[in-house]
């Protein structure tokens, strides 16, 4: 059998172990008539926004479509007909990505409320829902990203042809995911910010305390940023990274057959290169199944320890079974070796971005020191807190730069050829997504077990059951920022290996970019700029649709008599509308900037100004994700730790100022830092696809 069918029948296999997951989460108990009713609500609302979200995207996809089929005809000798397909795939890669985005919110809503109801019975049941749960966001994520990827480049042909028209399936992922983020993430912290000013701070109740009229509204946004969110960030990661190393296996093809076989002498077919990333995708989806069965709590385990057996497993696995699948497809001689290399090296990058962000982010020095600056005050806290987040950049960049040199020139040495060098940092990039089903259970892991924690507060189950969920909730707060900084690490390697496409694709060698060249610099400023002013519009709908929930739940308090007594229900629905209101108007500036900006810059600047944008989007993209993503999270856990009984815990000064500082972190961790790894794929995606447009009808001539 052809290898290259792995890719799809793994894809396939994902999705069935995604279904068996999803019924082994709905079969569990699901607890009182009150906790399901809360559980609905949640249900509900996240269905709502979904629906409504989709519905806008789906017309802008549409119009989009359209302009690609028009636009792009000219660049391709099929035509109208290779253009056709391209935005035909454009479309499938937006439904593909939305579909596993809806699946696992469908999972994650419906199993938080089995979660609380486990928690009865102890931690070990409890994890197994709530992980499981999450396992179905991340097959269904990995499962039809690969599935679409390998189908459509078989579909088209295969060869290098195919994957200039697979390309289109890449862009409509990033288009969801660039959405999703944004208006996920105006979305949830809309929400959060908003029931916390009014709950914590000004009424002094806790959090997820059903007096409040914010909290459904909260916890829908766990899903639908969290959930639904990060699995369309890392679909389009995943797709997008995929396509780039296709991309460049068919330059070095396209040398010919004699340089191929004098670069990689042991290779087995022309096409090894191209399909070699979907075959590693595809093994390593096998590691990941059986890495998720083996997340079973021993008798002395802890429930973080018990989590990452699962992605230690995950990543031990896709290297043995890396290694003949090298062997089969590029040789086992010194250059077929370097690949393999360069492979690993993605693996190892993926571990160390997991301890350098649990460094900054969990109860380790970074976090006790924004602790301990909480006793003077919220100024304190918030100075230590972005000194800690600006400190945090430092180990992810040495690891991503240590590993690009490594993928770099252990294939160029092997072969003298610095396109196999690019090949390397490709591969290494699949490498590090290809564990991306496992790694997205754990992400989605974090808004079921915070769900099941709300549910257990506002149901008012016993002490005992809501011990459990803060324990479990406790580590999905690690989770959560651990898979973030995973994601903004993937984001900026698949976008260097992009940008050597982009190259190839405008036809300028890289020695032309040089800071003597005007039109590199003033692309270079544009670019380092645009995730500020991304970062800066989505902050701002973040704080606008906040004042309105705070609005919102101080007069329910005043008018509606009974909610302070716990009489009568709040009108949750109110906030619910406020909030999808807010994220689906507000979403769609920061959105038209990844596709309007790029194209602008290209007809107007040419194709050496817009690849300075990229290399300087990529740059200052990457430290402000990081900076903002692990900032917020050590806030946010330097609250926690005061919480749990640090310097007075709550309600003393240190947590009122802790509290302060977590309400500013929110919108970092979950809106503006995550939305710019989607930012920076989608706009080399535009450029990409619209390279031949830049070179064509571009006012200057380069």
């Amino acid at each position: 059998m052809d290898l290259l069918w792995l890719a799809p029948i793994a894809g396939l296999v994902s999705l069935i172990f995604a279904a068996i997951f999803a019924v082994y989460t709905l079969k569990q108990e699901s607890g009182s008539d009150k906790m399901n009713a809360i559980s609905e609500a949640i249900q509900e609302g996240a269905s709502a926004y979904l629906n409504r979200q989709y519905r806008t995207i789906a017309v802008v996809a549409v119009i989009i479509a359209v302009i690609l089929s028009v636009a792009l005809s000219h660049a391709f000798e099929g035509g109208f007909f290779d253009s056709g397909r391209i935005a035909i795939g454009f479309l499938a890669g937006a439904a593909c990505s939305a579909a596993a985005g809806y699946i696992g919110m469908s999972v994650s809503t419906r199993g938080n409320v089995r979660v609380a109801q486990a928690a009865f019975s102890g931690v070990r049941k409890a994890l197994a829902i709530a992980f499981r749960g999450g396992a179905v966001t991340g097959l269904a994520v990995v499962g039809l990203a690969l599935l679409g990827t390998s189908c459509f480049y078989i579909l088209f042909g295969g060869g290098s042809h195919a994957v200039d028209l697979v390309v289109g399936y890449g862009f409509g992922a990033s288009l969801i995911s660039l959405f999703a983020r944004i208006g996920g993430g105006i979305y949830t912290k809309a929400a959060d910010v908003g029931a916390d000013l009014v709950g914590k701070v000004e009424a002094g109740i806790p959090e997820d305390d059903p007096r409040n009229a914010g909290v459904i509204a909260d916890n829908v946004g766990d899903n639908v940023g969290d959930c639904a969110g990060m699995g369309a960030d890392l679909f389009e990661t995943y797709v997008v990274t995929a396509i780039a190393a296709m991309l460049i296996g068919g330059l070095i093809i396209n040398a010919g057959d004699v340089e191929v076989t004098n670069v990689f002498p042991g290779i087995a077919a022309g096409l090894a290169l191209i399909e070699y990333p979907l075959i590693l995708g595809a093994v390593a989806i096998f590691a990941s199944i059986i890495a998720i069965f083996a997340v079973r709590m021993g008798k002395h385990e802890n429930i973080m320890g018990t989590l990452y057996k699962g992605v230690i497993t995950a990543a031990v696995l896709s290297i043995i079974l890396f290694y003949p699948v090298t062997a089969a497809l590029i040789g086992t001689d010194l250059a077929g070796t370097s690949i393999f290399i360069s492979a690993v090296v993605g693996i190892i990058i993926m571990a160390l971005m997991v301890v350098a962000t649990e460094y900054f982010t969990q109860m380790h020095s970074p976090v006790k020191a924004i602790a301990d600056a909480s006793k003077t005050g919220a100024g304190t806290n918030l100075i230590t807190g972005l000194a800690v987040g600006m400190m945090s950049t430092g180990w992810p960049v040495i690891i991503i730069c240590s590993g690009i040199l490594v993928a770099y020139f252990v294939p160029f040495m092997a072969t003298g050829a610095s396109i196999a060098g690019m090949y390397g940092i490709a591969i290494a990039a699949v490498a590090m997504l290809s564990t991306t089903g496992i790694i997205v259970a754990l992400d989605s892991y974090g808004p079921i077990t915070d769900n099941a924690g709300g549910i257990a507060e506002m149901a008012d189950l016993p002490s005992n059951v809501r011990d459990t969920t803060d324990k479990l909730d406790a580590v999905g707060n690690t989770t959560k920022a651990v898979t973030k900084g995973y994601a903004i690490a993937s984001a900026a390697i698949a976008a260097l290996a992009l940008f050597s496409d982009y190259l190839h694709k405008v036809g300028l060698p890289a020695e032309e970019f040089s800071l003597f060249n005007p039109l590199v610099l003033v692309g270079l400023l544009i670019g380092g700029l645009l995730p500020f002013i991304f970062s800066s519009v989505m902050m701002r709908a973040v704080g606008k649709g906040a004042f309105k929930v705070v609005e919102e739940v101080r007069r329910q308090f005043k008018e509606i008599p009974g909610i302070w007594e716990g009489k009568t229900k709040p009108e949750y629905g109110k906030c619910v509308d406020i909030v999808t209101s807010a994220a689906l108007r507000e979403m769609i500036v920061p959105g038209m900037i990844a596709v309007v900006v790029p194209v602008v810059v290209g007809l107007l600047l040419g194709a050496i100004a817009l690849g300075g944008l990229l290399i300087g989007v990529i740059i200052s993209g990457l430290m402000l994700a990081l900076m903002m993503a692990n900032g917020g999270a050590a806030w946010d856990n330097a609250k926690k730790m005061i919480e749990d009984g640090y310097l007075g815990g709550k309600g003393s000064d240190a947590h009122k100022a802790a509290v302060v500082g977590d309400t500013v972190g929110d919108p970092f961790k979950d809106t503006a830092g995550p939305a710019i790894n989607p930012l920076i794929k989608a706009m080399t995606m535009v450029a990409i696809l619209f390279s031949s447009l830049f070179l064509a009808y571009g006012v200057l001539p380069v």
